[in-house]
């Protein structure tokens, strides 16, 4: 039985898939920055999203806390890592023009 209701694990789990759709789009925005082990990372993400929305309704208010928690570290660890790939990526074109 799927209980869907409107309540803070809809919202939580619709900012986690839309972070996680922002990395795989990025394979389209900027291939140089995009690696290969984003895919695992987009269907973990996306498969940890939907889980949040069909059940988070099951979360009483302490583990709701810590599913947010747990979110907001994810997406700024991702949000560091893809903001130094392209630092690395601006890094290397500026090395090779240098060279020549």
């Amino acid at each position: 039985m799927i209980n869907f209701s409107f309540g803070p694990n809809i919202f939580l789990g619709f900012i986690l898939g839309f972070g996680i759709l922002l990395l795989y789009l990025l394979r389209f925005v900027k291939p140089e920055v995009a690696r290969d082990e984003d895919l695992f990372f987009v269907t973990l993400g996306l498969l940890y999203s939907s889980i949040l929305v069909v059940h988070g309704w099951r979360l009483d208010p302490i583990l709701l806390f810590s599913q947010v928690l747990i979110v907001a570290s994810v997406l700024g660890a991702g949000w560091e890592n893809i903001r130094l790939r392209g630092l690395l990526v601006n890094l290397t074109k500026k090395r090779k023009k240098e060279k020549r």
